[in-house]
């Protein structure tokens, strides 16, 4: 049987500590109730509060839980709220473009493919679920980093490598595209990720009318467009599925 490792547990035993009982503890309430030297507490408690999971008032002192767990637990419940409300819509998405159809959420500075309909024909085709998308150059990442602000600040910080000679790695050139995304409501990708492939995307929105995800479509450029712009079909059948997502979210019309 493996061996737990006696820190993880200890960080654990704290944060359901801190979930717990008073908002907020004191490093001497802390150690005390968990059985450790002040000295092992309050190194556990510097590294989950260097890692956003808690936070030190400042003008007490004491421990409470930080944004970042509050942040990871609440992705979670988005996360598979959003796949199971999706899973009708995107099939049906597949079916009437005739395209690989990918959701997507933000994480670790990309975007995570969370479901995958595969293309409805017998190409063979990979499963893609558990995939990074970079933010800069596809249609989901734009989506992500043109609604959410978070998003935004991510793909500002990151490394934006080109991928095929479309990339647009300039910072200056990237806003003004995230500004036409939001004023038309949806992304592309044309050959900027991938020569050969075109895409295109459209934001979810929670109860909150906050983004939660994107979803789109992905596909041969020759199909995606026509005379090298995205099909108006495709875009139309992107957004109506956004909506309907969002709308079985809970989310109002804008």
């Amino acid at each position: 049987m493996a061996k737990n490792i006696q820190s993880l547990e200890r960080a654990a035993a704290m944060l359901r500590l801190l979930a717990g009982g008073e908002r907020r503890l004191g490093l001497s309430d802390i150690a005390s109730s968990l059985g450790l030297a002040k000295a092992t507490a309050h190194g556990i408690l510097r590294t989950l509060q260097h890692e956003g999971f808690v936070e030190q008032d400042p003008g007490s002192g004491r421990y409470q839980l930080g944004a970042e767990l509050l942040r990871l637990g609440t992705t979670y419940l988005d996360v598979h709220e959003l796949r199971a409300r999706a899973l009708v819509w995107t099939d049906d998405l597949a079916r009437s473009s005739g395209e690989a159809v990918y959701l997507g959420v933000l994480h670790q500075h990309g975007v995570l493919i969370v479901h995958h309909v595969f293309r409805p024909d017998d190409s063979r085709q990979v499963l893609e679920v558990g995939a990074m998308q970079p933010l800069h150059s596809t249609a989901l990442g734009k989506v992500l980093a043109a609604t959410d602000p978070v998003a935004h600040a991510e793909l500002v910080d990151a490394k934006r490598e080109p991928f095929t000679a479309r990339t647009v790695t300039e910072l200056d050139e990237i806003e003004r595209t995230l500004d036409l995304t939001r004023a038309q409501g949806y992304a592309a990708d044309n050959e900027e990720t991938f020569e050969g492939v075109a895409a295109v995307a459209a934001p979810i929105y929670d109860r909150r009318r906050l983004a939660v995800g994107s979803v789109g479509i992905t596909g041969a450029v020759e199909r995606v467009c026509r005379d090298g712009e995205l099909r108006p079909e495709l875009i139309a059948a992107v957004r109506d599925t956004a909506r309907s997502v969002s709308r079985d979210l809970g989310a109002k019309p804008f």
